[in-house]
C-alpha cells in the first residue's frame, strides 16, 4: 500500500481573530495541511520561526501592526516556508509579486480559493522533489535542455542564458534576443540545474558566470542588463567567481 504524502505544517497569521478563525477552519478542513500555531502578530511568528519550529506553508495577513507581513516574507528564517498572502486590499499585489509568494489572497475569503492556493503550493513542492531534470524541463547534450513554455517544449542553449529571473511561481529566462517564461520556481533551479556556473546572486536571480563582463558596487553587467548582488549572496558568490 503506499504511503500517504506527509502533510503540509501549516501557520496562520493575522490580528483579526474571526480572519484567523476562518483561516483555522479551512486548515482543518484540507487533508494536505496541519495546522502548527495561529498567531496574532508578526513579530511572535518571527520569534517562533526563529526556534526552529518547522512550517511548510506560512498564511499571512498583511497590514499588522509592529511588523507588516510584507516585513516578516523579508526577514524569514531559512529553510523559508511558502507563504501565502492574505489580505483585504488588492493594492499590495505588485509588492507580493517581487517578493515571489506562492499566492495572493484578498478577502473575504471562500474556500475555493484557499484551495485552488494549496493546489498550487502542492504542485510547486511536487515539482521540485521531483527527480532527474527540473519541472519543465528534459536533458538533451551539453549545454542545452528543452524548456517547456507555453506547452511546448522549446530547446534552450544554457550558454545563451544571461541570467534567470524569479517572476513570483515562475522563472523567466533571459537570453540576448529572447525571454522564456518556464513553471518552476528559482529555488527548484538553484537546487537542480545541472550547469555548476549558473549561480544565485539575489532572491530573485541566478546569473550564468560565463557571461558576466564586469562586475561594479556590487552590480553584474552582462550586456546590456545590470543584475544586483544581494547581501546575503555576497560572500558565497564572490568566493566562486575567485574558483572560476
Amino acid at each position: 500500500m503506499p504511503t500517504s504524502p506527509a502533510r503540509l505544517r501549516c501557520l496562520v497569521v493575522d490580528d483579526n481573530e474571526i480572519n484567523r478563525l476562518t483561516l483555522e477552519h479551512f486548515v482543518e478542513m484540507t487533508d494536505a495541511l496541519e495546522l502548527v500555531a495561529s498567531l496574532p502578530d508578526a513579530v511572535q511568528a518571527l520569534n517562533l520561526l526563529r526556534s526552529g519550529t518547522a512550517i511548510d506553508l506560512l498564511f499571512l495577513d498583511i497590514e499588522m501592526p509592529l511588523l507588516s507581513g510584507l516585513d516578516l516574507v523579508r526577514a524569514l528564517p531559512d529553510p523559508q516556508p511558502e507563504v501565502v498572502l492574505v489580505t483585504t486590499h488588492a493594492d499590495f499585489a505588485v509588492a507580493a509579486f517581487e517578493l515571489a509568494v506562492a499566492d495572493y489572497l484578498v478577502k473575504p475569503v471562500d474556500y475555493g480559493r484557499f484551495s485552488k492556493a494549496v493546489a498550487r503550493v502542492l504542485a510547486q513542492r511536487a515539482a521540485t522533489a521531483a527527480p532527474a531534470q527540473p519541472e519543465g524541463t528534459s536533458a538533451t547534450e551539453g549545454s542545452e535542455l528543452f524548456v517547456k513554455v507555453n506547452n511546448k517544449l522549446v530547446k534552450l542553449d544554457f550558454n545563451d542564458v544571461l541570467y534567470i529571473e524569479a517572476m513570483s511561481t515562475y522563472s523567466v529566462f533571459v537570453t540576448p534576443k529572447h525571454k522564456h517564461i518556464v513553471y518552476i520556481t528559482l529555488k527548484a533551479l538553484e537546487d537542480r540545474l545541472p550547469f555548476s556556473h549558473f549561480v544565485r546572486v539575489h532572491r530573485s536571480f541566478i546569473v550564468n558566470t560565463k557571461r558576466i563582463e564586469a562586475v561594479e558596487d556590487n552590480q553584474l553587467l552582462l550586456g546590456d542588463h545590470e543584475i544586483p548582488v544581494g547581501k546575503s549572496y555576497q560572500e558565497e558568490f564572490f568566493r566562486k567567481l575567485r574558483s572560476l
